[in-house]
């Protein structure tokens, strides 16, 4: 049923949110994957300019971006395209969003239609501490989450299917033992 990828199997589905935390850092990790489809939003979009990056991806990797009403997109996951979907960097918007079943642009409908299907998700929830050093396009800035941000992502973690990581390095252990359980190199 599946009918990702070039040899029929799933792949991976990443959506990208207007967040920069560990934006670039991001991008290098979906680099790494084998397979992989980008789901960017409109704030996502405005991020990667203004982080100066570049969507500099293999051949084989498509990039879904905001611009249907109805997030187009979104049917191949009752198709089996994807067998993961990584939601990284998620902003307390998102995460908001997602907790109370708000699918209101791509990212947010990705990860309803994940949920929907029984496709195993990561998260890394950007606002998970009560003060965070985060990297901004002019240098690194301290921000302090409020409380309802930090209450959403616990929420968040009570979710089925899904991995809700607070670090960058939770997120590359996540998707190393992700990608492990689906005997995949690397």
């Amino acid at each position: 049923m599946a009918r990702a990828g070039e040899n029929g199997t799933p792949k991976w589905g990443w959506a990208l949110t207007g967040s920069g935390h560990f934006f670039t850092e991001s991008l290098s990790l979906i680099r790494l994957l084998p397979a992989v489809d980008l789901f960017v939003s409109r704030a996502a979009a405005e991020v990667v300019r203004m982080y100066k990056q570049q969507f500099d991806f293999p051949a084989t990797a498509r990039i879904f971006r905001d611009t249907t009403a109805s997030a187009a997109p979104v049917g191949r996951f009752y198709h089996g395209d994807y067998h993961t979907l990584v939601l990284a960097p998620a902003t307390s918007n998102t995460v908001a969003k997602c907790v109370y079943g708000i699918s209101d642009n791509l990212a947010t409908n990705v990860f309803a239609q994940a949920g929907k299907c029984r496709v195993p998700t990561i998260v890394f929830a950007c606002d998970t501490a009560p003060e965070l050093e985060t990297r901004a396009p002019a240098g690194t800035v301290k921000v302090y989450p409020r409380r309802i941000d930090l209450e959403n992502t616990e929420r968040m973690k009570s979710f089925e299917a899904t991995t809700v990581v607070e670090s960058l390095e939770a997120l590359e252990r996540a998707v190393c033992q992700r990608r492990r359980e689906l005997g995949e190199n690397g």
